[in-house]
């Protein structure tokens, strides 16, 4: 059966998204966006044609927005072709950028190594593409990986329809590995996902080696306003904020022309303490992807306080 690719529409210009109301603090992060040039190998079907978001058209934007750092998140356009995203890397430069790779589960560990050494520090596990698998076949996919990430001290990233969040919530409740749950945990109420299911995640996120990404809010609103997202968004943050990450899901596929500074401005709402903001912003990302120190989460507590966890990533890591 043939699926018609979803046809993007042109990149909005940067100047033209709306400004926050908020000074994003320095060091301040992108946690979630992608990057497509032309002439990079693709998937032989993909979902959406190619999009004209080109690395030069993102940076514009994140400058016009005052974002310093980024975490490029490989797109399932590629598939586990990584070329573009290591390009990326090299470009932009470590300091600035950082990325979460897909890979074959026969990747090689000289593979793996060289990818640490420009910048990668998560692996995506598409559980859109496994939703159809029963949930112990999920679990054990997700545990072969978590012994690719685990000697790198990486992290995983699921990218999974909030119906397979909910059913590996037992599972996610005492697994050992650091995690993130992109898109706010895709909590749809158009899949039949319940208030319920959302305050088990946000008991995950209290507990657990949980963190989310404030990403993709329009996916979870649909065809409603973004502020049918708000609820969700304070409880987030509400929970812990320290254990939240922003992403601006640039270049939002298939809307090019949606406005990325909108999206950003939702934390004015969500997160109105700069203390919060600070962790979403710059902190969370200081722990997952720009700290190669003693204070990577692999090796610290992930009980303590969000006052602890403020001092101890009281400055930008290098």
């Amino acid at each position: 059966m043939t699926t018609t690719p979803l046809q993007t529409t042109p990149m909005r210009p940067a100047e033209s998204n709306t400004r926050p109301r908020f000074t994003p603090p320095p060091g301040s992060c992108d946690a979630h966006f992608h990057v497509f040039e032309p002439g990079y190998p693709h998937v032989p079907a993909p979902l959406y044609t190619f999009p004209d978001g080109t690395l030069d058209k993102y940076l514009r934007l994140t400058e016009f927005l005052g974002i310093d750092r980024m975490v490029l998140v490989q797109p399932t356009f590629y598939g586990t072709d990584n070329t573009l995203t290591l390009e990326v890397l090299r470009r932009v430069g470590p300091q600035r950028c950082r990325a979460v790779v897909r890979v074959p589960e026969d990747v090689s560990d000289t593979e793996l190594d060289r990818y640490h050494e420009l910048g990668v520090r998560a692996i995506r596990l598409d559980l859109f593409a496994r939703a159809t698998l029963p949930t112990e076949e999920i679990i054990d996919y997700v545990r072969r990986t978590a012994r690719l990430t685990r000697p790198r001290g990486w992290h995983l990233q699921f990218y999974t329809p909030g119906t397979i969040v909910r059913d590996l919530l037992p599972f996610l409740a005492d697994f050992e590995e650091p995690f993130v749950v992109d898109h706010m945990g895709y909590m749809k109420e158009s899949d039949g996902l319940t208030t319920a299911d959302a305050d088990r995640l946000l008991s995950l996120l209290r507990q657990g080696n949980c963190w989310i990404k404030l990403s993709g809010p329009y996916r979870i609103a649909k065809d409603k306003p973004l502020s049918s997202v708000r609820e969700l968004g304070r409880a987030l943050v509400a929970t812990r904020a320290d254990r939240l990450l922003w992403g601006s899901d640039w270049p939002h596929l298939p809307d090019g022309g949606r406005d990325t500074g909108e999206l950003l401005d939702l934390l004015a709402d969500w997160a109105p303490a700069e203390a919060d903001r600070r962790r979403i912003l710059v902190e969370s990302a200081d722990t997952l992807f720009f700290n190669d120190g003693p204070t990577h989460p692999r090796r610290v507590s992930l009980c303590q306080s969000n006052d602890s966890i403020g001092r101890r990533h009281g400055g930008l890591a290098s």
